[in-house]
């Protein structure tokens, strides 16, 4: 089977080097928001949106006009990859996929993309990108595969150059059983039973990254407050702040893949609640004639939600999962946490408090997360029993991935 996947590092360019990509980042930024605008006024007279070859004829007359000649300083390669994104972007807002595309910011995702001419030299820790020529990069695990693309990106003042490969290689065969997982505050995932992979514990306690750096964040918010905007002093306050966003990132990342990890290594099959994590995160403040009700509680939910990363540790077990061979199955979240697993009686009394279940029919006493966990894995059984009659797996719900054949 084919495999795509993508190698991070930092890079450690030069003066130089970093003046150029800067301006290449530049220049794919202001290409790919003057398309959207010249679409957006194409839309207004009542004409057809242009296509990705119509977007490139476009841009050779912009090369061409004394304004903005000085795109041809760019490789042009990146720049037509900046076309591609913008028509993928409509293409997925046309698919309800995604929310209609906006204009990019300086300093917001910067990035450029080389989809060929490259050199990769791992025994060196270097690589070549055209226009820039050599550029030193953090060796810090072997690059697997033939290389298919390559972006370079800036995040908190830092370069990394992103690798994208693609390699042939065996069908895996799934390994272990079959478990069910409930997300929490509290708890950070719940399973159904003690697992010896994580030392005979049956949750995962929260990491709570962004709570830990809490305090310092908000002194150095503060701080760049008072200083004078794009000063030097304004700066490098600014860093400071980058910098403790990055660490809060860095580490939740890092607890989030060590997990899903562990769990897709040791089961081949991980059932999990379907939940939708935009709509349990909206904010509860409403409108001026119409205020919400207990802002400040659901704004402390919604924090404690975003900084778990329940999506992003769906994401890591949708994709690994099917690297080790396992399936991913995801059950509506209704009454998981409020069924009985003894009698299967269902009331919002036998949840007498957050951590505490206690069925009012049988007395069967157990913690409420355990409960949700238990229920959601015979959910998954259900579930996965009626998709293997079709002969393909269908993807989770809520996945945009493709069917596997068992």
């Amino acid at each position: 089977m084919q495999r795509l996947q993508a190698f991070k590092y930092e890079l450690r360019p030069n003066g130089r080097q970093q003046r150029l990509m800067r301006r290449f980042a530049g220049s794919c930024r202001f290409v790919f928001n003057k398309a959207l605008a010249l679409q957006k006024e194409r839309y207004e007279q009542g004409d057809k949106k242009l296509g990705y070859a119509g977007l490139c004829k476009q841009l050779t007359q912009w090369k061409l006009d004394s304004k903005t000649e000085w795109l041809g300083e760019t490789p042009s390669q990146a720049l037509q990859q900046s076309l591609k994104d913008l028509d993928r972007a409509y293409a997925n807002f046309f698919a309800r996929r995604a929310e209609f595309p906006c204009f990019k910011k300086k300093g917001m995702s910067d990035s450029f993309r080389y989809p060929q001419g490259t050199k990769l030299e791992q025994a060196n820790s270097r690589l070549f990108l055209p226009k820039l020529g050599w550029l030193r990069y953090r060796n810090s695990r072997e690059v697997l595969g033939t290389v298919k693309n390559i972006t370079v990106s800036q995040s908190c003042g830092k370069w990394f150059v992103s690798i994208q490969t693609e390699r042939e290689v065996e069908q895996p065969v799934p390994k272990g059983d079959a478990i069910g997982i409930d997300m929490g505050v509290a708890r950070f995932a719940s399973f159904d039973r003690p697992l010896p992979a994580f030392e005979g514990d049956d949750h995962l306690n929260p990491l709570n990254s962004f709570k830990t750096h809490q305090d310092r964040l908000r002194k150095a918010q503060q701080a760049l407050s008072r200083k004078t905007k794009f000063s030097n002093n304004w700066k490098r306050a600014k860093a400071r702040v980058q910098r403790i966003h990055a660490r809060i990132g860095h580490a939740r990342r890092d607890y989030l893949h060590k997990a899903t990890t562990t769990i897709s290594q040791n089961h081949a099959m991980v059932c999990i609640e379907d939940l939708k994590v935009r709509n349990m995160s909206t904010s509860a403040a409403g409108t001026v004639d119409q205020p919400g009700r207990s802002v400040r509680p659901k704004s402390g939910l919604n924090r404690s939600i975003l900084d778990q990363g329940w999506f992003e540790f769906r994401r890591q077990l949708d994709y690994k999962l099917q690297w080790n061979g396992g399936w991913l199955v995801a059950v509506p979240p209704r009454n998981t946490s409020r069924t009985c697993p003894a009698c299967g009686h269902v009331s919002a009394d036998n949840r007498q408090t957050q951590a505490q279940f206690h069925c009012l029919d049988c007395g069967f006493k157990e913690n409420a997360d355990t409960v949700g966990a238990i229920n959601v894995l015979r959910a998954g059984h259900a579930r996965f029993a009626c998709e293997v009659s079709n002969a393909t797996r269908s993807p989770a719900a809520g996945t945009h991935r493709g069917e596997s054949a068992l």
